[in-house]
């Protein structure tokens, strides 16, 4: 009798999980799974393609700093760009990346040590990493054209070292800290940073702006009266092909911020490569019309400038919006170089801080005029707009401060510029005891 009920019970279990109705049940879970494990893959794919072009970016503004400044000093200047990132992306694992995403980030938060604090080490996690930790490289390779052709390797060092583990991490987490576990009280407050105009590029502008000033200018910049004289950089096609580099990686660093395989990615790539057009054009017109020729150098950073300024907004502004704050930033840019050399006597060999400060601080507020949803120009009020000047007024406030401190204890301590006969001669043979062009190099005292 026990031995027909089980054979009765089995039959009639078998029957009910070979119903259509438990069957479409199990189909549909599956298929749900298949799907959200599919896509978890192409965000990983996607993120990760987008954060080795962001890497690309390195050898792009070593190219251009290389090409902006003086053949005597071109080995230091690929020296900094590699040693920024070998050694940010060391202190960014070990201390940055928890302070800006774990859960108890900030500048009080006791996140340490890569993955220790967020949420687990799987993949996704893993794949954030790298992708945040090529952008907290970019903010510290900023500094290093600032304050090219006179600072001492092991100050440079140094100050690479902090930014990455510190400065930088700690005003990402205030704006992008949600992202992962954290939260920050400017996302809070409703900032927009897309993709960094603020928190990647203003960060980096306002600390070169510091180093700049405490470091001085270089020998023979201004002549005794305070008339700026022009260094010229060595090679303009190698600083060309560090913009070409530079604005293709930005296809990662935008487009690749959304962090996830979907549509919008052709949209942001879209706006992006028109607001760097925009800006090089009108860049272009500006030195024209001031300095009686197209300057090809402000041409140059004016691409770059557009490609700052849409950085923040690029996801949420139309491509006639795009094309604006493009062509805004490629005329700020021209006059802020000019200004910052020749009114605020603050030697910017590379014009760092007008690209990446002065039109990162314009890209961020543009996002209050030009956002298709929140924005002053269409109908959405001063809200927006008023966010992100606080979030730009803290981040100068932040890294400009903090800044002043770092470089000012490097140079009261194991210094932070080298000789004058060092600076003569260059810092290729004073600091790494080679030249760039073997054979080739002319040594002169300007």
């Amino acid at each position: 009798m026990k031995k027909k009920i089980f054979v009765y019970g089995f039959l009639l279990l078998m029957l009910f999980f070979s119903s259509p109705v438990f069957a479409d049940d199990v189909s549909a879970a599956a298929v749900d799974a298949a799907k959200e494990e599919l896509q978890l893959n192409v965000n990983i794919v996607w993120t990760c393609i987008a954060a080795f072009l962001v890497f690309f970016m390195q050898p792009g503004f070593a190219m251009v700093e290389c090409g902006f400044t003086r053949a005597k000093n071109a080995v230091n200047i690929l020296m900094k760009n590699l040693m920024d990132f070998s050694v940010g992306s060391i202190a960014f694992f070990l201390v940055g990346f928890g302070l800006m995403f774990g859960e108890t980030n900030g500048l009080f938060g006791t996140t340490l040590f890569g993955m220790h604090g967020t949420s687990d080490g799987a993949s996704w996690n893993w794949t954030f990493l790298i992708f945040q930790t090529v952008f907290a490289a970019t903010a510290a390779t900023i500094v290093s054209g600032a304050m090219a052709e006179r600072t001492k390797f092991v100050g440079y060092l140094i100050y690479s070292f902090f930014i990455s583990l510190f400065i930088y991490p700690i005003f990402g987490s205030w704006a992008w800290g949600g992202l992962l576990d954290g939260g920050g009280w400017l996302e809070g407050l409703g900032f927009l940073d897309f993709a960094g105009s603020t928190v990647v590029h203003s960060v980096g502008g306002w600390l070169a702006l510091a180093g700049a000033i405490v470091l001085g200018p270089r020998l023979g910049k201004y002549a005794p009266d305070g008339k700026p004289k022009a260094i010229t950089g060595h090679n303009i096609p190698l600083a060309a092909l560090g913009v070409f580099i530079l604005w293709f990686g930005w296809f990662g660093f935008n487009a690749g911020s959304t962090t996830t395989g979907e549509g919008s990615i052709g949209y942001i790539a879209v706006t992006t490569n028109l607001a760097a057009a925009a800006a090089a054009v009108t860049a272009m017109f500006t030195a024209w019309i001031i300095m009686k020729k197209p300057d090809a150098s402000m041409a140059l950073n004016g691409a770059l400038a557009g490609l700052v300024a849409i950085t923040a907004g690029c996801d949420a502004v139309s491509p006639v919006g795009a094309i604006l704050i493009g062509s805004i930033g490629g005329v700020l840019v021209v006059l802020s170089v000019l200004f910052i050399d020749g009114v605020l006597k603050v030697d910017d060999p590379v014009g760092a801080v007008s690209v990446h400060g002065v039109c990162g601080v314009w890209g961020t507020l543009a996002v209050g005029l030009f956002n298709m949803d929140s924005g002053l120009l269409y109908g959405g009020g001063f809200k927006q707009l008023s966010v992100q000047m606080l979030g730009a007024g803290t981040a100068f406030v932040w890294a400009f401060g903090i800044g002043l401190v770092l470089f000012t204890l490097i140079s009261k301590t194991i210094g932070l510029r080298v000789s004058e006969e060092e600076e003569l001669k260059g810092l290729d043979i004073g600091e790494h005891g080679m030249e760039a062009y073997g054979g080739f190099q002319i040594f002169n005292t300007v």
